[in-house]
């Protein structure tokens, strides 16, 4: 396995025990085939279901891509077990415009916020080091950085130092998430293996909104009421019901790299069938659930590229694994027994 030594990239061995190729579950977004009826928001009220409404600073899309799909039943191999950390809720007030996942050493390279759970130190200077040495969060000691863009308020002003420093079009009151879900599941179809310490990933695309390829949209957006309806757009939610996002990272490991040029390349996303790609093992998924209070009517913006004008496609999240080894084989070995467990 592969161990941290403060650099971003390293090499080390394949597990042995796996040499023979793995079958994993699909997360698919950029899949070819539509919504399933019942996860259609065009299929009941607008109140009812969560029915998408344009965002602050740009049309509605003419075409929502399809959202990523839910695995599949869990077969007999299957590694059905689930994780979860608690690590609040980001009252400690987390928030900068860096990111060491996609821009490590630049201050503000974001051009626009994130707010944090986890690692306390989490910035654009962060290293190995200084991750595994700092203060966190999370009840069970999970030293690891979670993080994603703001969710913002555009009919109020920012008042507070980090709502105003992004600039680039990104601005009004910052909502505060009502809840973070912290999850690690498994694999439909085999057992899993431990990631590797210091593992960089991200989900979803910063620049759907003008890519031509829609194949790297991740964005599940939602209501609390009907957690198994969600679309790429922004929802109009019931009174009473929080708004969701729900953020879903590649879980298919290169056996080697704890990052690559692109970011992506070392961890990826399996197919529809369940098959992770050729010559690559299956890990923990992580699964970030964010739930906001907002009120019907209320109009709200994620953070962005300013070319990308707060479209709700370009939703995203980045990670970094800063558990130890023996926790995170701790994770692997429930999710490998089906067991439900608290980190």
């Amino acid at each position: 396995m592969v161990r941290g030594s403060g650099r971003r990239r390293r090499r080390g061995r394949r597990p042995l025990a796996l040499l023979a190729p793995v079958l994993c579950l699909a997360l698919g977004a950029g899949l070819a085939a539509a919504l399933p009826d019942g996860a259609r928001p065009d299929r009941a009220g607008p109140r009812a279901s969560g029915l998408p409404a344009p965002g602050p600073a740009t049309a509605e899309p003419s075409a929502d891509p399809p959202v990523p799909a839910d695995p599949p039943p869990a077969g007999p191999q299957a590694s059905s077990g689930s994780v979860s950390v608690d690590c609040g809720r980001g009252e400690e007030g987390h928030h900068n415009e860096d990111n060491v996942v996609l821009s490590p050493g630049l201050r503000a390279g974001a051009h626009h916020t994130h707010a944090y759970v986890g690692n306390l130190s989490t910035d654009a200077a962060s290293t190995d080091a200084s991750l595994a040495a700092a203060a966190t969060s999370c009840r069970g000691g999970d030293r690891s950085a979670y993080f994603w863009p703001v969710l913002r308020r555009t009919d109020r002003l920012g008042t507070r130092p980090h709502e105003r420093a992004a600039g680039h079009g990104n601005t009004g009151r910052i909502l505060p998430e009502a809840a973070v879900t912290v999850e690690y599941r498994g694999s439909p179809v085999s057992r899993v293996v431990p990631m590797p310490r210091f593992l960089r990933a991200v989900t979803g695309d910063a620049a759907a909104g003008t890519a031509r390829d829609k194949g790297g949209v991740r964005a599940r957006w939602g209501c609390s009421g009907t957690p198994d309806r969600s679309t790429t757009r922004y929802p109009r939610c019931p009174a009473g019901e929080r708004v969701t996002r729900t953020l879903v990272f590649p879980s298919c490991w290169n056996g080697l790299d704890t990052d690559s040029p692109d970011h992506r390349a070392h961890l990826r996303f399996p197919a529809a069938n369940g098959v992770c790609p050729a010559d690559s093992f299956p890990v923990p998924q992580l699964r970030i659930g964010l739930e906001y209070e907002v009120e019907p009517g209320v109009p709200v913006a994620v953070d962005s590229f300013p070319e990308q004008r707060h479209d709700p496609r370009t939703d995203h999240a980045m990670f970094v694994n800063a558990m130890t080894d023996e926790q995170m084989a701790a994770v692997a070995d429930c999710l490998n027994r089906g067991a439900r467990c608290r980190l």
